[in-house]
């Protein structure tokens, strides 16, 4: 062994030592590394840094935008109601609709911000349903990790050990070469969480703490049958004219919160400012205090027709319309001025509709109240607006926003655009008339183009975290490489096999993957195992596919213990569950997949 080779071995063990302790954060550890091995003498600075050239890095942080791009325009919430409406209150049935639907999403965007989306979904479905929760956080957790051996952009490890073929001279793997492995493998998971969820009975989980939603605001603040819809026929005197003109922003006890017009993909619903001009057909929705205003005259003196409400002060459009408390602190310059002075709509695009002085709200209309220090103000408008409103702590404090928060797709009208361009990025992929990377790249654009997505979202979305974590383990595998460290390694398993058969040395590659795996993150395990891979399967005349292949499926089976993978971590809280719960339940599964892939990676792939 040479000094080199030692020294890269030593910084590899205290990586992994503190990937295993957890100290420093694991992006840190990656820097260290990243920094320190070119001192070892293997590497020079400019491959220690090559990894932030890799074209995978780019690929994987353009997959974590378009995964945004598909929750801001409510795909993914979508596809969670879809899950509840197909259940019908079974839970055989939602633990299968549930595990589908997140291994769907899991094989085109991040697995880990899957299973962030679907928590609170799962959480709903609990309380709604009486399931324990913990009979439903595990099955999620174990459908995102299974999902990750379904397609090549699932999962960074898949991606890692294609583009190490790729380094090595080897033909990598297509879009698709991973689905005839992970398809019976989620299947299996599929059929053991059926039977394993009476294992998680003690695992009831803690009870969520109660989110106040619309609902209780409208009661508190008495804006029970406020509600007015009022449509401008082809012959109203309003069409064709601007809200200024109206008199409606500003009319005692009347508030225009939106206007629901015809769109490209339907009804979509304007908020308006003093210059939007209305339309025939357009259907104003009115906060409307029926004691101060009457609506017969409005509607007889500019030809309206009143519809019937659709609902509890149009709950029906929260994804449209949100609600928040707003207080008016003590040194505040709004202080001494009422709503109407401030212009609330024009400057803030939100909609003033109830007020407290103290803890008793206002019973007349609120539009000429001067304001004072320590008020509450209930907004009405779009959530962009009011989520904006947390950059103005001098003048307002956002109090509280509701439990429909959770559940807002910002985009969600633009939902048709962002699953057209998913499918042309899922369609170029594979096709191969561009690279993976092109592919992405020209989605992430196109989502941007069709406003799917805007830049601060795009960057926001990035797990900078994951990626400085994969360019700086990458180094690993050109420094062990040089050093005959990967030749060692290959060695040592050929000598403890033996005369073993082709099914057996994977078997064994298998699970010393799983088990590092257990101790470090499954990416950083995939950059480690990918170069020991190729180079056994070189040593044995075998093909190089069928051994990164095995890596992959070993590496994505992270299920034996809560910290082998960030999405057993997310689960291990909502679900209560404790060490114990994993192992009773992962261990087994493990070895399910270790028997589906020592027994079709040979068929599919052969040696």
């Amino acid at each position: 062994m040479t000094l080199e080779l030692a020294l890269v071995l030593a910084l590899l063990c205290a990586a992994v030592v503190m990937f295993a302790m957890n100290r420093p954060r694991m992006d840190a550890v990656a820097v260290i590394m990243m920094v320190a091995l070119p001192f070892t003498g293997a590497i020079t600075l400019q491959e220690s840094l090559s990894g932030f050239a890799d074209p995978n890095v780019i690929l994987i942080g353009a997959l974590f935008v378009i995964g945004e791009a598909l929750v801001r325009t409510g795909v993914t919430k979508g596809l969670g109601d879809w899950v509840i409406a197909r259940a019908a209150g079974s839970e055989t049935r939602l633990i299968v609709f549930l595990m589908l639907s997140v291994a769907a999403l899991s094989a085109i965007m991040s697995s880990t911000g899957v299973v962030a989306i679907f928590v609170p979904v799962v959480l709903r479905i609990a309380r709604d349903s009486g399931i324990p929760v913990g009979r439903l956080m595990m099955p999620l957790s174990v459908s995102a990790l299974t999902a990750g051996m379904t397609t090549l952009v699932a999962t960074p490890p898949n991606l890692v050990l294609h583009g190490e073929l790729v380094r090595s001279g080897h033909e990598g793997f297509s879009f698709f070469a991973f689905t005839p492995f992970g398809l019976p493998i989620l299947l299996v998971a599929i059929l053991w969480m059926l039977v394993a969820r009476r294992f998680l009975g003690s695992a009831d989980g803690a009870a969520p703490a109660e989110r106040r939603h619309l609902g209780d605001w409208v009661s508190e603040y008495g804006l029970a049958g406020h509600e007015a819809r009022l449509r401008l026929g082809p012959a109203s005197l309003l069409a064709g004219r601007p809200v200024s003109d109206t008199g409606l922003l500003s009319s005692q006890g009347m508030t225009i919160l939106a206007i629901e017009r015809r769109g490209l993909f339907g009804a979509e619903l304007v908020h308006p400012t003093a210059s939007t001009r209305l339309r025939p057909g357009d259907i104003l929705l009115l906060d409307a205090a029926r004691s101060e205003v009457d609506l017969a005259a409005l509607c007889s003196r500019w030809q309206l027709e009143e519809l019937p409400p659709t609902g509890d002060y149009f709950a029906d459009r929260v994804s449209d319309i949100g609600m928040a408390e707003v207080m008016i602190p003590a040194t505040s310059p709004l202080v001494g001025q009422s709503v109407v002075d401030l212009r609330f709509r024009s400057v803030h695009n939100l909609a003033v509709v109830a007020l407290k002085h103290g803890a008793h709200p206002l019973t007349t209309p609120v539009a000429d109240e001067k304001l004072r220090g320590g008020d509450t103000l209930l907004v009405v408008g779009p959530w962009r607006a009011i989520r904006r409103l947390s950059g103005r702590q001098r003048e307002m404090i956002l109090l509280d926003l509701p439990g429909e928060a959770d559940d807002v797709a910002p985009e969600r009208r633009r939902a048709p655009a962002a699953l057209a361009v998913l499918a042309l990025v899922v369609g170029l992929m594979i096709s191969g008339l561009v690279s993976n990377v092109q592919a992405a790249l020209v989605g992430c654009l196109l989502l941007g183009l069709f406003r799917c997505i805007d830049m601060r979202s795009a960057l926001g979305s990035i797990r900078w975290d994951t990626l400085v974590l994969i360019v700086g383990m990458l180094p690993f595998s050109i420094a062990l490489q040089r050093t005959g460290g990967v030749d060692l390694a290959a060695e040592a398993l050929i000598g403890l096999l033996g005369d073993a058969g082709p099914r057996m040395i994977l078997g064994a590659l298998f699970c010393v993957t799983a088990v590092l795996g257990l101790f470090i993150s499954n990416t950083a395990t995939a950059v480690l195992m990918a170069p020991v891979a190729v180079a056994l399967a070189e040593r044995l005349d075998s093909s190089p596919q069928a051994f990164a292949m095995i890596v992959a499926l070993g590496a994505s089976a992270a299920f034996m213990t809560p910290v082998a993978s960030p999405v057993n971590m997310l689960v291990v809280g909502p679900g209560n569950y404790r060490f114990v719960d994993f192992v009773k339940v992962g261990v087994p599964l493990t070895l399910f997949c270790l028997v589906v892939s020592v027994t079709l990676v040979p068929l599919i792939l052969p040696l």
